[in-house]
């Protein structure tokens, strides 16, 4: 301490900072508590440090770090050796043999006693200045270095034992790192749980929602967008979506904390002489990621797209099947399917080429940067700017900040393709149906039960350039069946899912029971309608879940005089289970005709208003097509009965027949009154039946 404060500005702010103790000061019970610790304590007093604060602490350490390195150069540095020749010399000759082998301090504190003035009054005070000065130059870090080496000696002079000091701060420093090792596992699988439930809770809620929007589409609507891209937004892409949210849930928590935390042990920690050497790893990477995006975003648009047209030929080969085996045409849909198959493979691989690049070059960057750092830092050791250790610190630090950089260019591989397929869920959720409920709907009149009114109807698909229908009217009332013949393209199954809202119509009115189908809620309309398309449809399951698909809880009863009437009874009861049968997926299981009696049985269960036939009998044989009409004419006799026929016998007791030609009404009227004033419904009927047969 005595050394020490020979090169101290003021000695009483670093003496108050400590306690003086000695084994007379202190009694039995402190002596024998300190001299454990302190072992030199036996023979020699000692300063002991207050408890101060951690501020205090810094301000004393600040202090006494350059006067430390001063006493440590004097006793090792290059200089001692020329200083003490110099100082021996300005001693009296009698005193020279006596200090000889003295040291430098020795050597200063016997010319202050002989009373050669002050330390900076002495000849080599102007030396101990100048070395002063020259610390000014060095880094603190190196100054801090020497100083507590210098402490370290004096520990060890004491008595203490540093091993164990540094032992127990090894110790405990590993408990820590431990700790963090263990808080970051728990939080890694903790984050990996919640991004693998968050994504499968957003992919849950996307294909709920596309579903439900899907079902609201109008026929307009599905052609826009088709049924296969449809399936693959449906799929494909919320998997690209629920597979970035998975991946990026962690890299968000994760990346930025490294990252952040390496910027702060950088700029606090280091020396920031060398802080743009991460600014150049930064550029480079996000350089490097933006040119590799500017290359594959084009491709990755393009690859959904090409997926749809996959999915569109698989779906046309599988439902085609039966065909492309008759017309012996497998080599041609091979070539269609394979060329499909290989556009979308050539994207796959440029796309993941281009992506793959990505971690080779940031790769190579990373390890440039690692040299960069090596070869700058050894220039500064050299200069005496940094120590070794600041450098493993900066690299370490700068390791640490780009590899947060590299996880987040990782993750960014996955965010054009999964962009894309955000898109392409957002025009399905965003696309406005064009049929709409009326903000304030109306109710169907009771008194016009059943009474179907076309006004002046016309129609043109969306994006057509002239009218399908052209100026419609005729009126079906209850209590009778309205029959629709024309020939193929004339307009038949439009006017019929008009009636459902299916399509709006373009020009005039559509009314049922007095009401404009506009001007009513989708649900109300089609609830009191029994429509059966063209191609009948069967949904996977059992014939009781077929028949009962209106009302589930509809009574076995009405669910048996429903097929009784539909003529499926026969192919039903011969079947083992009977009504528990299964169907298979489009009813692929059961022939044309039990599909489409099937149809008819599960309209004539939900007992609606109107039915709606649109040439829902062609698939049945003339036997079983009049047991059905009979039936059905006992069953609906309170009923509008609306049937779109291609075939005369089908609709030959009609109460009344609309002939379409081209779209226009060709005549109204019974089977007797067209043939005697209606000349296309006459080359209709003889195209079919002799006269003789008609009459």
């Amino acid at each position: 301490m005595e050394d020490l404060l020979l090169f101290t500005e003021d000695d009483r702010e670093i003496l108050e900072g400590y306690t003086l103790i000695s084994k007379e000061s202190l009694s039995q019970k402190e002596y024998d508590k300190y001299v454990k610790k302190y072992p030199k304590l036996e023979t020699e007093e000692l300063y002991l440090r207050k408890n101060l604060k951690e501020e205090e602490i810094d301000t004393l350490s600040s202090q006494m770090a350059k006067p430390l390195m001063i006493l440590k150069n004097l006793d090792e540095g290059e200089m001692t050796e020329g200083l003490k020749q110099s100082m021996l010399t300005n001693l009296p000759d009698t005193m020279q043999e006596q200090y000889q082998d003295a040291s430098v301090l020795e050597l200063m504190k016997a010319m202050l006693i002989l009373g050669q003035a002050s330390v900076s009054d002495n000849p080599m005070g102007s030396m101990i200045e100048e070395a002063t000065k020259q610390m000014e130059q060095i880094p603190e870090s190196i100054i801090e270095q020497a100083a507590i080496q210098t402490i370290k000696e004096e520990y060890q002079a004491i008595g203490i034992n540093t091993d164990n000091y540094q032992n127990s701060y090894i110790v405990w420093a590993g408990i820590q790192m431990l700790g963090v090792a263990f808080a970051s596992m728990a939080t890694g699988i903790t984050i990996m749980l919640l991004s693998s439930r968050v994504a499968a809770r957003l992919g849950r809620t996307l294909r709920d929602k596309i579903f439900k929007k899907v079902l609201g589409f109008s026929t307009s609507e599905f052609k826009e967008f088709s049924t296969a891209s449809l399936i693959t937004r449906s799929t494909n892409d919320i998997q690209q979506i629920q597979m970035l949210i998975s991946m990026l849930f962690r890299v968000v928590v994760y990346a930025p904390i490294i990252g952040i935390g390496g910027f702060f042990k950088v700029l606090a920690n280091s020396d920031n002489s060398m802080a743009w050497i991460i600014g150049v790893a930064i550029v480079s990477i996000l350089l490097i990621v933006g040119i590799l995006f500017a290359i594959a975003m084009p491709r990755f648009k393009k690859l959904q797209d090409l997926i749809d047209r996959l999915n569109l030929v698989a779906r046309e080969m599988l439902t085609g099947i039966p065909v492309i085996r008759a017309f012996h045409t497998e080599k041609r849909e091979e070539k269609r399917f394979d060329g499909a198959n290989q556009d979308l493979t050539k994207t796959y691989k440029f796309v993941n080429n281009a992506m793959n690049l990505m971690m080779p070059i940031l790769m190579l960057i990373m390890n440039c940067i690692s040299l960069l750092t090596i070869w700058v830092g050894g220039h500064n050791v050299e200069d005496g700017i940094m120590q070794v250790g600041d450098i493993m610190a900066f690299l370490q630090y700068t390791m640490q900040i780009i590899m947060a950089f590299l996880m987040i260019s990782m993750i960014s591989i996955m965010l054009p393709r999964a962009g894309v397929s955000a898109k392409r869920i957002n025009e399905v959720l965003e696309k406005e149906n064009s049929i709409q409920d009326p903000k304030e709907p109306k109710h169907f009149d009771s008194n016009k039960k059943g009474l179907v009114e076309f006004k002046n109807v016309s129609f043109r698909y969306p994006d057509a350039d002239e009218d399908l229908l052209t100026d419609i009217n005729f009126t079906a009332e209850p209590g009778q069946t309205t029959a629709i013949i024309g020939s193929t393209g004339s307009g038949k199954s439009t006017i019929v899912n008009l009636i459902p809202r299916f399509y709006d119509v373009t020009k005039g009115e559509l009314l049922i029971d007095g009401v404009n189908v506009k001007e009513v809620t989708q649900k109300e309309l089609r609830d009191i309608i029994g429509f059966v398309p063209q191609k009948g449809v069967l949904f996977s399951g059992t014939i009781e879940s077929n028949i009962k698909y209106s009302d589930e809880t509809m009574s076995d009863e009405q669910m048996k005089l429903a097929a009784e009437i539909a003529q499926a009874t026969e192919f039903i009861e011969q079947k083992e289970e009977k009504y528990a049968s299964e169907i298979a997926q489009g009813g692929s299981n059961v022939s044309g005709g039990q599909k489409q009696r099937l149809s008819i049985a599960r309209a004539v269960a939900k007992d609606p208003e109107i039915f709606v036939f649109d040439d829902s009998f062609s698939a049945l044989d003339y036997k079983t097509d009049a047991k059905l009409r009979d039936a059905l004419k006992e069953k609906t006799q309170n009923k509008t009965v609306i049937i779109v026929a291609q075939r005369i016998n089908t609709i030959l007791q009609a109460d009344k027949i609309i002939v379409l030609d081209d779209g226009n009404i060709a005549g109204i009227g019974t089977h007797q009154e067209l043939m005697k004033n209606c000349e296309v419904y006459q080359q209709i009927a003889l195209s079919q039946l002799s006269k003789e047969e008609l009459e």
